[in-house]
């Protein structure tokens, strides 16, 4: 099967209700606001929309919302993975069946696959259950505690998930980065998964990115892209160098739940987060925004 995605692709955010229920009306506002960036897709109940924190029922309604605020304008990736593979093979079939355009799962990790050969095995399952959509592999040791070669994960993997067409790549590590990319002639579609290492994905192979900054830092993210590709690294090192001043000084006030208040500033106010996370007070929004003026950032957003 071949499938490929490029350019800038953002882990949606999970809209909520103060009371922490679904606020499903929000999404396709924000999916229009998304598209609007020039965005090429949309990567749906990832670790930035908290899906492993919501149940089967609201993933599923969540994802048919998203591919209906889509409307086909781009493609959806819906992250299935779960501790149960019975219950991500009931999302990955749901997913086929409201006309998503991909899948992407985590492994297993509560009981974690120890090996290349029980990954590939759990991700069979996964696959199978929507032989008719591309499937990406979810990379992200830091939350699953599963680690693997990626390119020994993607060449094993080939032989028996016939929808396997590349992988969501969530670490710092670039070396094995680009081991996967060129793996086969390059069959394979990697995602790069660290927002403010993008020069460095892209420099390894990359051909595009899935990230949580790129709801609302898009515009700073793509001078990136297009300094690289008419190969003004410097200019593409100084846009870069913006997004990591921002990324360190919003990840300073604690994660998803700072990413999340961003999108308030700019008229998408998704909620609260689920526990065990916790939403950021009033008067440390406050003082977010203050110091993303202060920073510049409304400015290179603008």
């Amino acid at each position: 099967m071949h499938f490929h995605l490029s350019g800038l692709i953002p882990a949606t955010f999970t809209p909520l209700h103060a009371d922490g229920s679904l606020n499903l009306g929000l999404i396709e506002p924000m999916v229009d606001f998304l598209i609007a960036q020039k965005l090429t897709g949309l990567y749906v109940c990832g670790s930035t929309g908290e899906g492993v924190s919501l149940s089967t029922a609201e993933r599923k309604a969540v994802a048919a919302a998203f591919v209906q605020a889509a409307r086909g304008r781009v493609p959806v990736i819906l992250q299935v993975g779960h501790t149960s593979l019975v219950e991500a093979q009931d999302l990955a079939t749901h997913a086929q069946a409201i006309g998503a355009d991909a899948l992407s799962a985590v492994p297993p990790f509560y009981f974690k696959p120890g090996s290349v050969d029980l990954i590939v095995r759990c991700m069979a399952q996964i696959a199978a259950a929507a032989p008719d959509l591309p499937f990406y592999y979810y990379h992200i040791p830091q939350m699953t505690g599963v680690q693997v070669d990626v390119a020994n994960l993607l060449a094993a993997g080939s032989r028996v998930i016939p929808n396997l067409v590349g992988a969501k790549y969530s670490i710092h590590d670039v070396y094995n980065l680009q081991a996967a990319a060129e793996l086969e002639h390059g069959r394979f579609n990697l995602l790069f998964g660290s927002d403010e290492m993008l020069l460095s994905g892209l420099c390894a192979g990359a051909q595009g990115a899935v990230g949580t900054t790129y709801n609302f830092a898009a515009p700073v993210f793509q001078r990136v892209i297009d300094a690289f590709q008419r190969n003004d690294i410097a200019t593409a090192q100084m846009h870069q160098g913006q997004t990591v001043q921002m990324i360190r000084l919003i990840a300073g006030y604690g994660g998803v739940p700072a990413f999340k208040a961003v999108m308030k500033f700019l008229g998408f106010d998704c909620g609260p987060v689920r526990l065990p996370l916790q939403a950021l007070s009033s008067q440390k929004e406050e003082e977010l925004k203050a110091d993303l003026t202060r920073l510049g950032f409304f400015q290179w957003i603008a």
